[in-house]
């Protein structure tokens, strides 16, 4: 198996790297900070002068999040909710509440192409596992019924949730990172942060501009040569979050064919509908990371309908026929930079 977690290249001559704290005397105070959780490296980046404080009430965020939200940690709320399943509701907290809401409504949105109850089929297939395989249409078949977003019954009123069927499972790993940079956002300008940007693993935020004035840019990886740094094109962003998802990031081979973690919630397979990437571009976290996996569930044509009949994000979808197609409400901020791979670019109209 290979596990390549995405990494969408900062193409604007910072360090996220580094783990201690230094100061810029040419771009204001800057400070950075690295940090594994959720799963994955997450790096921070901050210009204020009161940057090293701010990073650690941001890890702090993160930290309190995970442990709300990680189907892995033994008292989290969603591992509470999940071993009660068609026993009891449980308490829940208030930010697990407005995620499972979110997840709701980003379902309702993509025609199930999310939905926070595969759970138990992605474990099925290994990818929650040390342990991969592919597993019989059988064991397929009997564990769909247990995807149904209509099953969470949310009590907004008593703060409690409650899986419907025995053998459940919610997963909010989709979008807890999205969730968690909202967050993440929301502590740096309460602290009066208007310059930084921040990667949880793949989920980028741009807070502001840089230090001189300028967007940040950010470099949407080549799926085909992610390994070696490539990337396709160049986003320019101010106050937005851009989220990818990609069959590339966590697959594993059986019998010489590929099997990626991006599980379709119709059919309990991997979805295979022509897409190898989806960059979401979004004002709000938590939707382009839902967004990034349910259109790369949906395919090209039926994200393009769905970006159609909205008007609060872009896409840049890359197919597995070499084309990268940006939507036109981002293609005046998307540059596109063929490096190694022979990639075509479209731009799609409304």
């Amino acid at each position: 198996m290979k596990w390549n977690k995405i990494l969408v290249l900062m193409a604007c001559c910072m360090l996220l790297l580094s783990g201690c704290t230094t100061k810029n005397t040419t771009e204001a105070e800057k400070h950075e900070a690295m940090t594994f959780a959720m799963d994955t490296l997450m790096m921070l980046t901050v210009y204020d002068e009161n940057g090293e404080q701010i990073l650690v009430d941001a890890e702090q965020e993160i930290r309190r999040l995970e442990n709300l939200l990680s189907v892995t940690i033994e008292n989290s709320d969603i591992t509470k909710l999940n071993q009660n399943a068609g026993k009891e509701a449980v308490a829940i907290s208030d930010d697990t509440m407005a995620l499972l809401q979110m997840g709701d409504d980003i379902n309702v949105l993509t025609n199930g192409c999310y939905d926070m109850t595969v759970s138990p089929i992605v474990k099925a297939w290994g990818f929650t596992e040390e342990t991969h395989k592919v597993p019989s249409q059988k064991e397929i078949d009997a564990l769909l019924p247990l995807v149904n977003h209509n099953a969470v019954e949310i009590d907004t009123q008593h703060k409690t949730a409650y899986l419907k069927q025995s053998g459940m499972a919610v997963d909010l790993g989709g979008i807890a990172k999205g969730y968690t940079s909202d967050c993440v956002v929301n502590v740096l300008k309460e602290k009066g942060v208007s310059s930084a940007i921040v990667s949880l693993g793949g989920n980028v935020a741009a807070v502001g501009n840089k230090p001189d004035g300028s967007p940040w840019k950010i470099a949407v990886e080549n799926p085909l040569n992610s390994s070696n740094g490539d990337y396709v094109g160049l986003l320019t962003v101010t106050d937005k979050f851009a989220v990818t998802s990609g069959g590339y990031q966590r697959y594993f081979e059986q019998d010489g064919k590929k099997y990626h973690h991006i599980i379709d919630p119709h059919t309990g397979y991997p979805a295979e509908n022509g897409l190898i990437s989806v960059t979401i571009i979004c004002e709000n976290g938590t939707k382009a990371d839902g967004l990034s996996t349910a259109l790369f569930v949906m395919g090209l044509e039926k994200g393009l309908d769905l970006w159609r009949q909205s008007d609060d994000f872009e896409v840049i979808f890359i197919t597995d026929d070499h084309r990268v197609i940006a939507t036109e409400g981002i293609s005046e901020q998307f540059t596109f930079e063929q490096q190694n791979t022979a990639f075509t670019y479209e731009i799609a109209k409304r």
